[in-house]
């Protein structure tokens, strides 16, 4: 009589949709590879068709309100609190009576608190036998420096197995961290948006204050110190010194101090020809953002991994970005992009001047990314090997 093998069950964990993109995108073609999989999330309050329009069904453990309202910050954190509480007393008996066979944790939003309930529930879950596959968006937290560098050693070092988006931080992690390679294994970030079927239309331009004759850069994305939008508005000075027919976008929230900064920043420089969208920028309004977009820009002064630059791979833009080396491992300077070291304020600013005279090369380049052919062909291919580091954890030896 022939043995029926039980399908491994994974419990996709992003319990408060810290990265809802990342989470829907990958788990959808995890379900396409025919993975036994539950999406342990909220709904994504700024998007609430994040998950549901990609075809996934969210089991947050037992409530999923708050994300479904919007809400006040801090009125929603507490009540984040008290429902994260909740779904984790569920999720931790049901999987008493049947546990997933791997945890495939995205984030753990808890971890610095002092009370790290979602660490605790996972460590948890381990003893009683679940692997842990945990992926590494930010090696460390951003700006600041290694102040919760023990805390992350133990993390790395207690999971079984770990996945990064590059070779360079694979390196960092064996290095600084002591991550044998066996627990490795380097599985690229995927592309966003790539899916979402939206025209740059003139209304569009008129809402974000456009001028349709006007070359246009932009910069998109969470805005962060890391992110050095200070020193492309540095840069920028120098491009309209220069140019009079360029236009530059910076789109997205943050901080209200820093959002400030920029503004204080771009008033002392008497910029012109900045147009600041400093809010949540919806999945169409970004989509027909980046192709009315001529250049995008990245002038970072670090990163782990982007989901920026994936979305401009995914709608093939022509970029300048800073010149660290996961830009280096995904792009060719003067061949797909150009790569500078934004601190050189002066280099920075002629590679911007570069590709606004040179149309040709911004054509080419662009043509380069459309090459690369990021897709549901790449999700694919993640989630093929994303499912060979699942068959290769649970043969591993218990830790």
């Amino acid at each position: 009589m022939a043995t029926v093998t039980r399908k491994p069950k994974v419990f996709m964990m992003d319990l408060l949709a810290t990265v809802p993109y990342y989470t829907a995108y990958l788990s959808r073609s995890l379900l396409k590879e025919g993975v036994n999989l539950t999406v342990g999330s909220i709904t994504y309050y700024l998007d609430p068709d994040c998950f549901s329009s990609r075809g996934i069904k969210l089991d947050p453990g037992m409530l999923d309100i708050v994300g479904r309202f919007r809400l006040p910050k801090y009125p929603r954190r507490l009540f984040k609190l008290v429902e994260s509480t909740l779904n984790l007393a569920a999720l931790t008996l049901r999987f008493i009576v049947s546990k997933p066979d791997i945890i495939h944790v995205q984030f753990l939003p808890m971890l610095l608190w002092r009370v790290p309930i979602d660490l605790w529930f996972v460590l948890f879950l381990q003893r009683r036998g679940a692997k842990i596959v945990l992926t590494v968006h930010d090696l460390l937290p951003h700006d600041t420096g290694e102040q919760h560098k023990q805390l992350f050693l133990n993390l790395y070092n207690r999971v079984d197995a770990i996945i990064c988006h590059s070779d360079h931080i694979a390196e960092k992690l064996a290095l600084q961290f002591g991550i044998t390679a066996s627990k490795l294994k380097v599985i690229p970030h995927g592309p966003f948006f790539y899916d979402v079927e939206v025209s740059a239309s003139a209304h569009l331009l008129q809402s974000f204050q456009l001028d349709p004759h006007k070359l246009t850069f932009l910069f998109q994305g969470i805005l962060l110190p890391y992110k050095g939008v200070d020193l492309l508005l540095k840069a920028w000075q120098i491009v309209e010194k220069n140019s009079s027919a360029v236009q530059l976008v910076i789109a997205g929230t943050g901080s209200p101090e820093l959002l400030e900064e920029l503004r204080t920043q771009a008033q002392q420089l008497d910029l012109q020809q900045v147009h600041f969208q400093l809010r949540f920028i919806s999945t169409d309004e970004l989509v027909a953002l980046y192709r009315a977009a001529d250049v995008v820009v990245y002038p970072y002064r670090a990163v782990t991994t982007s989901g920026a630059l994936a979305t401009g791979l995914a709608l093939g833009k022509a970029m300048v970005a800073s010149n660290l080396t996961i830009f280096q491992e995904l792009l060719r300077n003067e061949h797909s992009a150009l790569l500078i070291d934004p601190h050189e304020t002066n280099q920075f600013a002629q590679g911007l001047l570069r590709l606004a005279a040179e149309p040709k090369l911004r054509t080419a380049f662009s043509a380069r990314i459309v090459e690369m052919h990021y897709g549901d062909q790449t999700w694919q291919s993640i989630a093929a090997r994303t499912v060979q580091t699942y068959e290769n954890t649970l043969q591993a030896p218990p830790r």
